[in-house]
């Protein structure tokens, strides 16, 4: 019996990201990831083609070997091997950051193939000097705590839907069709398609929402004489992409410098995505995580420079259809990785792909794409904001990032060396929100945000971690009634990161204390609506507490049925009733809790009364806090009430 049960037990226990499904879903889950990748992934070529002036069939090969070279490279990422590869469901797809140094560096070795020549050659060395500085610069992975991925995902997905928006309304570029109603009827069409198959059905046709837009879209514009496949009867049935096919590469200096300089700017989109992509598939990601991922960009850049494409990076595009999706199995990368083998080598493939029409492959993106930036949102709530250098840091990386995205032609005002980082988004959003961390967080003296006192006698969280455990019991004394024992336990857990860290301190020594401490602080507390809180005689925070509720101001009628309630609890349990006030809706519902709470047990109720507890020292926490941060406190406070 046992040897029939194992292998159940084991495929139980592996985690999401390495379950391999059956070959139908794969093939279809695989499928659906190529149809959203694909315009990403020729956009490049086209761009580069059109710019250094190769002719037409040297665009359809740099397409069939791009695609080729994509589906190597995502399978080394997802699959892995040694060390190389990260093992997540991530695509790989060429750099948008690569475009404008390609350009220039093709244009300035006179265009045509002999400029393609001298990019390869930059491609080649930067592919081999990103693999071999993965190691080094993983462990700059300290610098990028939650305010930093968080940014960076953010603006990956905020900078990425004006991408979208353009395919939606026709493709953008001089060559773009018109905008149009019909257009727009597309677009939109397909995204409220892919939203009611998410409302309406669950399980596998939930999962493959995305694919199903994309099919039904393009079939109604076929039907209505937009999408067309002509270019499918001109392809070939095979076309095999052969090593060094343009000739042998050539080396530049100054190209290879440029190169490496976007190599390493790609490096820490690729560290944002590792994260996007560890957050939705909940991996937790570490150093040689990153070293992985990032020895898998520079190995598939290698191999892009010999087989006739370009450096390579974590697609974003993708991580949007993870998290919308909710597949993470890597095997349906990998999988895609050899459909996308599969249409390089077959160009009639490429072509059908091809026939997408902008507009429904654009409705579909803006779902994608904004899923990356709720994920950015979600790792932004790790931050603590009541810290204001994160709040500049989160404001300015996202302003800069959607500065140069909103208005591109910025990056024509500066010099030709800065082009680079002015010419996208995410480059910019991203050095700013490193760049601002490592100076606010790194750099000098940190003094922390301010925890506790008023404007101009507050208390620095670096303070907090130099006092004394008088000192420390004296300031935080009142986040509980009564004994601080608690209080000098959380004094043992210096130093403190940041405020969540401090606040984590008094939950932590709240519940570890002993069955008799933890009585005896619940012991402390002071009967609900008595007229001794209303006086002030229990403290400050009590009187701040049930005040809010209106306990402190109740009539005759109301504080005897409240009085009743308190008095037949302690009996019952011998301690007394303590609830939140704050958490409750009204005085009413603080009635009906207490009267629910006498049916219970005494170990039910002990549980519950320090879970109450550690509710009311949070807000009480909370007040330290908003007390010492008066107008941050109050800008919050409006914008939730707004």
């Amino acid at each position: 019996m046992k040897a029939v049960l194992r292998p159940s037990s084991r495929q139980s226990s592996r985690h999401p990201v390495d379950q391999l499904l059956s070959p139908g879903k794969l093939a279809v889950y695989g499928a659906q990831h190529v149809l959203a990748f694909y315009a990403g992934a020729v956009i490049v070529p086209i761009l580069l083609a059109s710019s250094i002036g190769l002719t037409t069939e040297q665009l359809i090969h740099l397409i069939n070997a791009d695609l080729f070279t994509c589906g190597i490279a995502s399978i080394i990422q997802s699959v892995g091997f040694w060390k190389v590869g990260v093992r997540l469901p991530l695509l790989q797809g060429v750099t948008f950051t690569a475009v404008s140094p390609m350009i220039a560096i093709g244009l300035a070795a006179g265009g045509g193939t002999d400029g393609l020549l001298v990019i390869y050659g930059a491609v080649l060395v930067a592919g081999l000097a990103t693999f071999f500085i993965a190691p080094f610069f993983s462990k700059l992975i300290r610098f990028f705590p939650p305010v930093v991925t968080g940014s960076v995902i953010t603006i990956i997905g905020l900078a990425l839907l004006p991408v979208a928006a353009g395919d939606a309304v026709g493709g953008a570029g001089p060559d773009a069709a018109p905008t149009s109603a019909k257009n727009m009827a597309y677009a939109l069409g397909t995204l409220a398609l892919i939203v009611l198959i998410q409302r309406v059905f669950k399980g596998f046709m939930a999962t493959i929402a995305v694919l199903i837009g994309l099919v039904v879209g393009t079939l109604v514009a076929w039907a209505f004489g937009d999408a067309h496949f002509g270019a499918v009867g001109d392809a070939a049935w095979a076309g095999v992409t052969t090593p060094f096919y343009f000739g042998w590469p050539k080396f530049s200096v100054a190209a290879i410098i440029s190169m490496v300089v976007v190599m390493l700017i790609t490096a820490v989109e690729t560290t944002g995505d590792v994260f996007a992509t560890g957050e939705i598939v909940e991996k937790r990601i570490g150093r040689e995580d990153i070293a992985r991922a990032l020895r898998a960009d520079g190995l598939a850049t290698t191999i892009g420079g010999i087989f006739n494409s370009f450096p390579y990076t974590c697609f974003a595009e993708n991580v949007g259809l993870v998290r919308l999706t909710r597949i993470r199995s890597r095997w349906v990368v990998a999988t895609a990785g050899a459909i996308m083998i599969l249409i390089g080598l077959l160009p009639k493939a490429g072509a059908i792909v091809a026939g997408v029409p902008h507009p429904v492959l654009g409705g579909a993106a803006l779902a994608m794409f904004a899923t990356v930036a709720v994920v950015g949102f979600q790792t932004l709530t790790k931050v603590d904001f009541h810290d204001h250098r994160n709040v500049v840091i989160v404001a300015t990386s996202v302003g800069l990032a959607m500065y140069v995205t909103a208005q591109p032609q910025v990056a024509q005002a500066v010099p030709h060396w800065a082009e680079i980082i002015f010419g996208s988004g995410i480059t910019l959003g991203s050095l700013t929100a490193i760049f601002l961390n490592i100076l606010f967080h790194h750099v000098g003296k940190n003094f922390g945000p301010a925890v506790a006192g008023q404007p101009g006698d507050s208390v620095r969280l670096d303070q907090v971690n130099k006092m004394s455990r008088e000192e420390f019991v004296e300031t935080f004394g009142s986040l509980f009634q009564g004994p601080r024992w608690a209080v000098e336990q959380a004094w043992d857990m210096r130093p403190y990161a940041d405020t969540h860290a401090l606040r984590r301190s008094f939950q932590e020594a709240l519940f570890s204390g002993s069955r008799e401490e933890q009585r005896e602080l619940i012991q402390a507390y002071p009967q609900l609506g008595s007229q001794f809180v209303a006086d002030g005689l229990s403290g400050e925070a009590s009187l701040r507490d049930q005040s809010d509720k209106g306990l402190t101001f109740l009539g005759d009628p109301e504080r005897d049925e409240l009085a009743s309630i308190t008095s037949s609890y302690e009996e019952r349990f011998g301690f007394p009733l303590v609830i939140s006030v704050r958490d409750a809706e009204s005085y009413d519902r603080i009635v009906e809790q207490g009267r629910e709470r006498l049916g219970n047990c005494e170990n039910q109720e002990f549980a519950a009364a320090l879970l109450e507890i550690a509710k009311i020292a949070g807000y009480r926490f909370d007040d330290f806090v908003s007390d010492a941060n008066p107008i941050h406190s109050a800008r919050t406070r409006w914008s939730s009430n707004r």
